[in-house]
Parts: structure tokens; sequence; C-alpha cells
């Protein structure tokens, strides 16, 4: 999927408090997704689960941070996060479906704190650029 330049813009725009909030928006992130796809529970055996943990709050922050680094780089996602695709896909080895969870969890958490339900042109954009972010970490997994 591309982003145009709109596409863009919203994302940056909507990125801001993410950006600014990481610890608590990955930790929810995590927490709802580890809540809806219990499956994914099995790639943290070590972590302590349970909402608010600091295992979430430190994992939640590497997640947004990462995805921080591809809006900063939106003309190049898949420069921006080829490590974590490598990580992801050779060392880690992640079922690809879980990156698309993982998306869909924080644009939830994104609306939560949004005040409701965002603006369709914005939660396109959102969805796109996650979206891309996906197709990326699975791309080293051929």
């Amino acid at each position: 999927m591309v982003l145009s330049d709109d596409d863009k813009a919203r994302v940056r725009a909507a990125w801001v408090p993410v950006c600014k909030n990481a610890e608590m928006y990955g930790s929810e992130t995590l927490t709802r997704m580890f809540a809806a796809h219990a499956t994914t529970k099995t790639y943290f055996p070590h972590f302590d689960l349970s909402p608010g943990s600091s295992d979430l709050k430190a994992h939640g922050k590497k997640v947004i941070d990462a995805l921080t680094e591809a809006v900063n780089n939106l003309d190049d996602v898949p420069g921006a996060l080829s490590k974590l695709s490598d990580l992801h896909a050779h060392k880690l080895r992640v079922d690809p479906v879980n990156f698309r969870l993982l998306g869909h969890c924080l644009e939830v958490t994104i609306a939560a704190h949004n005040g409701g339900p965002l603006k369709p042109e914005v939660m396109l954009a959102l969805d796109k650029f996650l979206n891309l972010v996906a197709k990326v970490l699975v791309s080293r997994y051929r």
C-alpha cells in the first residue's frame, strides 16, 4: 500500500501523542493483543504479562520507539525497519500474522485515547501505515 503525502501527514499528526507517551501506548497495545489473541503470549514466557507490568511497559516502549523510527522515515520504511525485520524473521521467528494483530490493537489504543472514533481519513492512513509496517516486517521470511 502506498502512502500519499496526505496519508503521511495524517500519520505524523496522529503519532505525536503516541511517541510522547510510548510506554503507555505500547503497554496498553500489548495488553490488548494478549487479551484478544492469547496465542501471541507464547513469545513472552519470561515476561510478567499482567497489565501495567514493568515488562509490558519496557517492551511496549520498544515497540512504539521502533514504529516512531518508521514514522520518522515514511519515505523509507523498509530501511528504517531492516534490522527489526531480520531479528523477527531469523532469530525470534514470530508468526507473521502477529504483526497485523499488533497493528489492529494499536489502532484501538490510539482511538481510545483520541476520545472516540478517529476520523475515517486518519484511520485509513494509520491502517495503511501499519499494514506497510507488517509487510516490511514479514519481507525477510522468504
